[in-house]
């Protein structure tokens, strides 16, 4: 009780650094910079015990940066992705979770108004439902993260988001165990989601989003609601677009209305005309000739804030709706020569060099790169679907 009592005075005379002060590591040996912080933890309320048990004995981590620098990303084409993460097993277990939890999920609906299969993807999704969240020593690797001076300032929030999880009692040092980047639970929170959107939905009075499952699926839906879930609207929907259309309409820059669409001719996945009153986006994640998606505000709201990746985002929504009962995606409508990495790194290159924003030369059709296809595809004069094929590259070359 003193300490705290003498904190304020202490930081004053500048003997405890407020977290801006304390930087990254450059320049400071490992040891040296993990006392600062654990003095900055001190002085933001948490107890020395908790600070004494959880960080007492943690070293540096090569291993950690070594892989946060060469981190695996999504360089396949939609349909290959999905159907690689949507596995036969992934779609059973799926569904008879939803069934042999039914009661669970039925209350957690009525409480965030989030559907089972939304929360049940990204379940599968994130950690095999429950099966694999991940080994590494979470307080070590976010140390790590937070001394290295590539992101300091977000991973030095993560570990005291960490530190005050330990504090309120929700888990112990040594049960905090997970992803290499800090990553916790089995939809794989990071501990500042963690402290702000976790929920004790079993009742026995402490969060835990690895050990209860659920503690972690009503956390998930907690999150969600956050995030702009509008309960009882759609997320995505299969729909067959025509042969002839502004492709330039499509893509998340533009949202219409379902009569809009109907009236371009874009139907449901049976041919049915649109129905409803929502406004969507045209999603083509393989161009005018593979898949075609509506995404609504559920999708654009939450999927993408969850995962900025379109590739990601757009399998997590597509498995929710397979959980739903949505069949099997249709055929494409032609056959589509996707670029592989190095040659969406070679036309990212190529359209820089035409002073286009494509943001970082990775191999990754993002949404710079999407952008910077379409328009480059209406001076061309071809179909501006945004999505770059051998024949844009040909051109470009």
């Amino acid at each position: 009780m003193f300490l705290r009592l003498l904190l304020p005075f202490l930081l004053t005379l500048g003997f405890l650094a407020p977290l801006s002060a304390l930087d990254c590591g450059r320049g400071k040996p490992f040891p040296q910079w993990l006392k600062a912080f654990e003095r900055y933890a001190v002085s933001q309320g948490i107890s020395p015990d908790t600070v004494h048990r959880a960080l007492d004995g943690i070293t540096y981590d090569p291993s950690v940066i070594r892989r946060d620098r060469r981190q695996h990303q999504f360089s396949y084409d939609f349909r290959t992705f999905a159907k690689r993460i949507i596995s036969p097993y992934r779609l059973r277990k799926g569904k008879q979770l939803i069934h042999k939890k039914a009661r669970l999920f039925k209350a957690i609906e009525k409480r965030y108004g989030v559907p089972a299969p939304v929360i049940v993807a990204f379940w599968g999704l994130e950690s095999d439902f429950g099966a694999y969240m991940g080994k590494d020593n979470t307080l070590r690797s976010l140390a790590t993260l937070a001394y290295d001076c590539r992101r300091s300032d977000e991973f030095q929030k993560e570990l005291l988001a960490a530190l005050k999880i330990i504090d309120e009692g929700d888990l112990t040092p040594r049960q905090m165990r997970g992803s290499w980047a800090g990553e916790l639970g089995q939809t794989q929170f990071l501990p500042s989601y963690y402290l702000k959107y976790g929920v004790d939905f079993d009742g026995d009075g402490r969060r835990d989003l690895i050990h209860s499952s659920a503690d972690a699926l009503a956390s998930t839906a907690n999150y969600l609601r956050h995030l702009g879930w509008k309960p009882g609207e759609p997320w995505i929907r299969e729909v067959i677009v025509p042969r002839q259309m502004p492709w330039d309409e499509s893509g998340l820059e533009h949202s219409h209305s379902l009569s809009y669409w109907g009236k371009l001719g874009v139907t449901d996945r049976n041919g049915r005309p649109l129905h409803g009153s929502f406004n969507a986006s045209l999603l083509l994640p393989m161009g005018k000739d593979g898949p075609a998606f509506l995404a609504f505000d559920n999708f654009k709201d939450t999927y993408l804030t969850w995962n900025n990746s379109l590739l990601y985002s757009l399998t997590a929504a597509y498995f929710a709706t397979r959980l739903d009962g949505a069949p099997a995606m249709r055929p494409d409508r032609a056959k589509i020569a996707s670029l592989s990495g190095r040659q969406i790194q070679t036309l990212q290159r190529l359209l820089a060099k035409r002073g286009y924003d494509v943001g970082k030369i990775d191999g990754i059709i993002g949404e710079k790169t999407r952008l910077a296809v379409k328009d480059l595809q209406k001076k061309l004069g071809l179909p501006a679907d945004g999505y770059p094929t051998q024949e844009l590259l040909r051109r470009l070359r």
